[in-house]
């Protein structure tokens, strides 16, 4: 396997937080997830110590205790259908059956009514996230939930089909299938029942709030790649990661590869902080909440991963770092270059880049943010 790498401390310039009750929070999911017997008795007597409901109280440091709730069952039970069905069954390299079990999850998402799946665990722990969903949730957001946990299901049968040939996609693909396996884009509408508001189409649907959005979710699966390269090279079986992807598609080594998704999810890092800091500009309160969540669940995973068991492995010790740093490894204002992102960097008006951020700030125009590609293009 060769040897070991061993990850510095990362670039994070978002400041840490934790809900009071996050060891309550903890005990009660632990709680949940044996009352509907998530995974097997195996697999959840591991993820039972994975504080899973810590991180949650890190993503809503200051949410609605029974929201945070919600979110640390959602997290365990994503673990459940993640490392039960995708990753350590046999249904996981066979696409096609994939799909059925994940479809008639989501059947149950949709209509936890039907009669279907009565004897099914998963399907039952989700029916009581979505009844619950629906006391602290708008029709609205849970018809978005529901959107997303689709683009969830339909991303991980599209890395099924790459570990039922044994086979490694490209970066751009594999960027594209990334950002929606790691099941981030399902959290957002739980970001909003958190803090008891729901964003307007009018903000929610901006393609710059989109990009910030996907901008989190690419940091956040970079990282929790970076963390977790160590737990996933030692299982011995097929595994996807940046690191792996990087190294095979570039030619280089692990450690190389390892200095290089750093690089890019610190170029990402330096784009979220800047657009974040023009939305604030003219969005509403709770856009600039939303931000600040997204900030949250960024930084709640960052801390989550390189504290816990899941990553840290301690019966074969990661070489995970205890803290982070305060500079990137590369500020680079240019684009990565990876197509299904590239566009992101298109958002912002074009700037000096000898000029301090607060001076872009004030120079920039709502509408030269909101409509930048057009104005460049006509």
């Amino acid at each position: 396997m060769g040897p070991d790498l061993i990850v510095p401390p990362i670039y994070s310039p978002l400041s840490p937080a934790i809900h009071p009750s996050h060891a309550a929070i903890d005990a009660r999911t632990a709680e949940w997830a044996d009352h509907f017997s998530i995974g097997s008795d195996a697999l959840r007597s591991h993820l039972v110590q994975h504080d899973i409901g810590t991180f949650a109280a890190r993503i809503l440091p200051d949410g609605r205790e029974e929201v945070i709730s919600i979110t640390a069952d959602f997290i365990i039970w994503l673990f459940g259908v993640d490392d039960g069905y995708c990753e350590e069954g046999d249904i996981g390299t066979r696409p096609g059956d994939l799909m059925g079990a994940l479809s008639r999850l989501l059947r149950i998402a949709q209509n936890p009514e039907v009669t279907m799946l009565a004897d099914d665990p998963l399907a039952q722990g989700l029916r009581d996230l979505r009844y619950r969903m629906d006391v602290y949730g708008t029709p609205g957001q849970v018809a978005r939930w529901v959107d997303a946990l689709r683009e969830y299901f339909s991303s991980v049968v599209w890395e099924s089909s790459f570990r039922s040939r044994g086979a490694v996609p490209d970066l751009n693909d594999y960027t594209l299938m990334r950002i929606y396996d790691g099941a981030t884009s399902v959290m957002m509408p739980l970001l909003e029942m958190g803090h008891g508001y729901e964003l307007q189409p009018l903000e929610r649907d901006l393609t710059a709030v989109r990009a910030t959005a996907e901008m989190a979710y690419f940091i956040i699966c970079w990282d929790n790649d970076i963390f977790s390269h160590h737990k996933e090279k030692r299982a011995g079986g097929f595994y996807l990661n940046a690191v792996r992807v990087l190294a095979e598609e570039r030619g280089l080594s692990q450690d190389k590869a390892l200095t290089l998704a750093i690089a890019q999810r610190d170029r990402v890092m330096n784009l979220f902080l800047r657009v974040t800091e023009h939305l604030r500009i003219f969005g509403s309160p709770q856009l600039r909440q939303f931000l600040d969540s997204l900030g949250h669940f960024i930084r709640g995973a960052q801390d989550w991963g390189v504290s816990s068991v899941r990553y840290t492995t301690p019966d074969d010790p990661a070489n995970l770092p205890s803290t982070f740093c305060d500079t990137p490894s590369d500020d680079s204002l240019d684009p990565l270059d990876i197509p299904a992102i590239a566009w992101w960097w298109d958002l912002l008006p074009d700037r000096d880049p000898s000029r301090s951020p607060h001076e872009f700030t004030q120079a920039a125009t709502v509408d030269s943010f909101i409509h930048p590609i057009a104005q460049r293009t006509a």
